[in-house]
């Protein structure tokens, strides 16, 4: 085969299981989410708020700890989860903990002043832009046919 045989030269489309796509997503969504807190500490005063004991006026006691632990944790655990569970219950997952972080997302950006504006907003867009390619990939799940409707349309009369 030569180079003029095939004047398009097409790339050939990989086919990715969808949950492949949601690991990724989620995988992509833990490195953005923990980078955006990282580069967090950089802003001036950021670790003496933290030194003394506040993180977004939020005191950083054990219950703060714990729960700033489970929002890191749910994404963490949805990479594992959507290469694991079975369709339908993954389905489900990736459709109600997606829509439970949209929130939790927007709000990341409460409270913060407008010299960070561009920083969060570029951040929390992405992080929604990957929410949303979640829900969008969890609900077009594409679904197979039943093995009955398969027997009942060979058996028909033609």
């Amino acid at each position: 085969m030569t180079r003029t045989d095939t004047p398009a030269r097409a790339l050939q489309e990989s086919h990715l299981p969808v949950q492949a796509k949601l690991a990724a997503a989620w995988a992509s969504f833990m490195f953005l989410y923990i980078y955006v807190d990282y580069l967090a500490l950089y802003k001036p005063g950021f670790v003496n708020e933290i030194l003394g004991g506040v993180v977004h006026e939020f005191d950083t006691g054990p219950t703060f700890v714990a729960l700033a632990l489970t929002l890191m944790a749910v994404p963490i655990l949805m990479i594992l989860l959507s290469m694991a569970l079975p369709a339908r219950v993954n389905r489900a997952t990736n459709l109600v903990v997606a829509a439970l972080y949209i929130p939790v997302t927007v709000y990341n950006a409460d409270g913060e002043s407008w010299t960070y504006l561009y920083f969060y907003a570029f951040s929390i867009g992405l992080e929604l832009l990957l929410l949303a390619f979640i829900l969008r990939a969890a609900w077009t799940w594409p679904r197979t046919v039943r093995a009955t409707a398969d027997r009942d349309l060979a058996q028909a009369p033609v």
